[in-house]
């Protein structure tokens, strides 16, 4: 288990983009579907290993989480991964089962559903939830592997409303990916600091966590630094929101280099 490494089990090159990650499922979810492979039991653990290793590498926060474990702890990735993943997490949002029918209509093979059902046994469930002008549906997986997981066939999470979206989590019995807000806050620095730049200590309040911000040389007053993921948590597998730090000069120093020029000026006239 700690050898298993997602890339080599779908074939790929850690450079590979989202389509050869795609092309790479749909051949191997062709080579072990279970109905290809009737007299070959193993076919289905490789197959629940596939769609694993996908749903985890078509999703790219999940895959930088896993290229940075894989860079630290080698062979030994996959089981820390796994201990900070449940299978919840790992199929959060994951469209694993709209490739999974693609093949089955192209080849005329059972469908998601029916495999899925076969694989997962009770612990695969299925939704639909349906109002004027929308349509949603996606399953779920519980009881595997002491975990629980969700995916979509057709969950456009993002444009669910407040009501839509708990009405839906009551439904499908698992709160829904949310990315978190963005935090926008400010920074002060003096005239040295913003020319040449460099780190600097920052308090975020909000979160109360204690950050090291990398100031560009040369930055000017009223731009803003992005510190991706910082902001608000997201909910149910959804990414974070990042921070936003808009550059202010401490207005006792900019009152003292106002004065400062306006000395200069009647000098001048």
């Amino acid at each position: 288990m700690a050898q298993t490494d997602y890339y080599k089990t779908l074939g790929i090159d850690k450079g590979a983009d989202a389509k050869q990650i795609r092309n790479a499922y749909r051949e191997h979810a062709f080579k072990y579907h279970p109905d290809r492979n009737r007299e070959n039991p193993e076919a289905a653990e490789r197959m629940k290993l596939v769609n694993e290793a996908y749903a985890v590498l078509s999703d790219p926060s999940k895959r930088n989480e896993y290229d940075s474990m894989r860079q630290r702890f080698g062979d030994s990735a996959y089981g820390k991964f796994r201990n900070e993943y449940s299978e919840r997490d790992i199929f959060s949002g994951s469209d694993i089962n709209r490739v999974f029918d693609e093949i089955a209509k192209t080849f005329g093979y059972r469908g998601v559903d029916e495999i899925f059902s076969e694989f997962y046994g009770k612990g695969y469930k299925t939704f639909e939830f349906r109002r004027p002008g929308f349509f949603a549906a996606g399953f779920l997986l519980s009881g595997f592997l002491g975990g629980k997981g969700t995916g979509s066939k057709n969950l456009p999470f993002g444009s669910l409303g407040n009501f839509s979206r708990l009405l839906l989590e009551k439904i499908s019995g698992v709160e829904l990916p949310a990315n978190g807000r963005n935090i926008y806050d400010i920074i002060r620095l003096t005239p040295p600091q913003r020319t040449k730049g460099g780190p600097y200590a920052y308090f975020l309040k909000k979160t109360s966590k204690k950050l090291v911000v990398k100031i560009p040389p040369g930055i000017k007053e009223g731009q803003k630094i992005r510190l991706a993921g910082m902001g608000e948590p997201g909910k149910g597998g959804g990414v974070p929101g990042n921070l936003y730090l808009k550059v202010v000069l401490h207005k006792s120093l900019q009152n003292k280099l106002k004065g400062f020029a306006k000395d200069i000026m009647k000098k001048l006239e």
